[in-house]
């Protein structure tokens, strides 16, 4: 079976505070937070997949984003490769547009919020580019 392909988005607010939402209970590591984005669609690039996961889950459209890592993980029941982005700007307010729970976050307190694992590298990368 193929890894599930993810563009994830470590999307900022002027304050530099970071937008994470929360899994949905019945979901593939339902419950835990993370970086919004989604899969990445058969001949889409993962810049695309996140505008478009973006546009659909929150509203925002991206103004600029730059490249952040790649993360391959395997939980055993999935394997993931996730393409992580820095959103330096967007346009629009951030809804929840699926109904998800969102909470903007100073990146020293990631580390108080539960993540899925494959989440791990991307926290540690955000809080060597910002702290």
């Amino acid at each position: 079976m193929s890894p599930l392909h993810v563009a994830v988005g470590v999307i900022l607010d002027s304050d530099g505070k970071i937008l994470l939402t929360r899994r949905a209970a019945a979901s593939h590591q339902g419950g835990l937070w993370e970086f919004p984005g989604g899969k990445v669609e058969a001949g889409e690039s993962s810049a695309a997949a996140l505008a478009r996961e973006l546009s659909e889950e929150l509203g925002i459209e991206i103004e600029r984003a730059t490249a952040l890592l790649e993360v391959k993980h395997d939980y055993g029941d999935r394997s993931v490769v996730l393409d992580a982005h820095v959103v330096w700007a967007f346009r629009g307010p951030a809804r929840a547009l699926e109904g998800q729970p969102m909470a903007w976050v100073k990146p020293q307190a990631l580390y108080h919020y539960a993540f899925p694992a494959a989440n791990a590298p991307i926290v540690d990368a955000v809080h060597r580019l910002l702290l």
